[in-house]
């Protein structure tokens, strides 16, 4: 009998290129479906709510796949598990309806982007956080990013290479900057996000938080629709899709 089984998935992506299944690259997606294959001894594909990219993090991805598999739902948790790597974990296995899909279906996700700001680089922590070792302004950070929620076309906040949107209008639902010791953290909930849309937002807060832009410059930026205007994209490492909303 036919079922559709949910997944929740906890991955480092620091070996892999991202989510999305590649010929020439290993990924996330492909190291989840050969462990399936091997349980159900069949092709089995499956969808996942985000493409993120290589060297990206996730604590809660969502995914889905069909299957006439005889495996109770919760019991493929276990099962995919002792198939895969150690820097890849199923959090959770259970049964959904038919028409679930994993991606179309979801109506929001929360990334946090991680910073460590002291002179001293990471050891412990190096693949889940960027290093920046001058001081920041967190205040500075905290108020440039509330610039960001509400509904705009972020132009000067994604990579156009590598992407085909046909539109750049997003709605971003909340945005902060907090500060724990020597750790700032980012935290974007939106809609959906265009390619390298975060990093690139983290990018721009740290011109915010060196004073090299003043916060309510971030309207003019988005206003722009110029990607120069913008900052740089931050490394992937820092950055982790925490949750994803339905």
């Amino acid at each position: 009998m036919k079922k559709n089984v949910k997944l929740i998935i906890e991955y480092d992506g620091s070996n892999y290129s991202g989510w999305q299944k590649q010929k020439h690259s290993i990924t996330v997606q492909q190291k989840i479906e050969e462990a399936i294959s091997q349980i159900t001894k069949t092709d089995t594909e499956i969808i996942g709510c985000s493409r993120t990219d290589a060297g990206v993090h996730a604590r809660n991805f969502v995914a889905n796949f069909i299957t006439n598999s005889s495996v109770p739902p919760s019991k493929f948790k276990y099962a995919i598990n002792s198939k895969l790597p150690k820097d890849i974990v199923i959090k959770k296995s259970s049964e959904v309806s038919l028409d679930f899909h994993a991606r179309f279906h979801s109506k929001g996700k929360k990334y946090v982007y991680t910073i460590l700001n002291r002179e001293e680089p990471p050891t412990i922590d190096r693949n889940v956080m960027y290093h920046f070792n001058k001081d920041l302004n967190v205040d500075a950070m905290k108020e440039a990013s509330k610039y960001f929620i509400g509904s705009h076309e972020f132009d000067s906040f994604y990579k156009k290479s590598g992407s085909s949107v046909k539109s750049t209008l997003r709605t971003i639902y909340y945005c902060d900057v907090t500060k724990c010791e020597d750790v700032i953290k980012f935290t974007v909930i939106g809609e959906g996000f265009l390619y390298n849309m975060v990093r690139i937002m983290a990018g721009t807060l740290i011109e915010a938080g060196i004073g090299r832009i003043k916060p309510e410059e971030i309207k003019f930026i988005i206003l722009a629709k110029d990607r120069e205007r913008a900052g740089r994209s931050l490394p992937p490492q820092g950055l982790c899709l925490q949750e994803v909303l339905y």
